[in-house]
């Protein structure tokens, strides 16, 4: 991938869609190469938080070169709080896109599992839009009845829904929706908290299914260059020689095989 320069972009709207989670759609030309999966530095305007916050890409909007990200407020005057506070006609700095994206070539024919859980459901959306497969089955999993992008995803496929609650679809995580509906698939493509990733990794490796995960990681550089977001990889990375790879580099998105989770 080229270097990928820091930019001052434009916020043309954005809004809270569930407590503690806005979306914004951004005015930038990181949305003529973007693909689903990938993401984007973006920098606060406060001169004490040098290092950007990763944000992953919700929505690509290429004719009007606009991008759109979901986010979630993690706290009192952090990066992300301050990103909540803007609106539109507001500048900001953001470095993307980034990572390498979904591979969805590899869905054509099959019947794939689109899976997002927690703040890893909004990158979900933007694949469930491009790719091309034999049937399209979503399974976003939530806390609770804020189902955020709920809407969306109703439009781009076959939806189902877990709540840790119960006050919607199957109460439970992503993986007992599944149970409970009794899907099957060829194909995963999933974005998540940690556990629940490992558990579609287990899930994937006892029904014999491809599974490609996108994983989450605090980053620094966002570029490959701090190595400050490895992850134990199961093959030696050929310019380190040792069983680790960057997450942001070259990934986000893993053959669920290839990495330890």
């Amino acid at each position: 991938m080229s270097e990928r320069k820091k930019e001052i972009v434009k916020v043309v709207s954005q809004e809270a869609v569930a407590d503690g989670i806005f979306s914004m759609w951004i005015e930038t030309q990181a949305a003529e190469s973007a693909k689903p999966g990938q993401f984007l530095s973006m920098y606060t305007s406060d001169p004490s938080r040098l290092l950007p916050r990763p944000i992953s890409i919700c929505e690509i909007d290429k004719e009007d070169s606009r991008l759109r990200v979901v986010y979630r407020v993690t706290g009192e005057n952090t990066g992300t709080e301050q990103f909540s506070r803007m609106g539109a006609g507001d500048k900001l700095s953001l470095i993307g896109p980034l990572g390498n994206g979904f591979p969805l070539h590899e869905a054509k024919g099959k019947k794939v599992f689109l899976m997002g859980g927690g703040i890893g459901v909004p990158p979900i959306l933007e694949l469930a839009k491009e790719i091309v497969c034999g049937k399209k089955q979503i399974v976003a999993g939530y806390r609770d009845k804020q189902t955020f992008l709920k809407n969306e995803f109703e439009r781009n496929g076959e939806l189902y829904i877990s709540t840790e609650d119960g006050s919607v679809g199957t109460k439970g995580n992503v993986l007992d929706a599944i149970r409970e509906n009794g899907l099957s698939a060829d194909i995963i493509y999933a974005c998540g908290p940690t556990p629940m990733l490992r558990a579609i990794k287990e899930y994937a490796a006892e029904k014999n299914i491809v599974c490609y995960i996108s994983l989450e990681e605090r980053m620094a550089c966002g570029i490959g260059a701090c190595l400050g977001c490895v992850c134990r990889t199961s093959e030696r990375d050929h310019h380190t020689n040792v069983h680790n790879t960057r997450i942001c580099k070259d990934g986000p998105v893993f053959l669920a095989t290839e990495v330890e989770i």
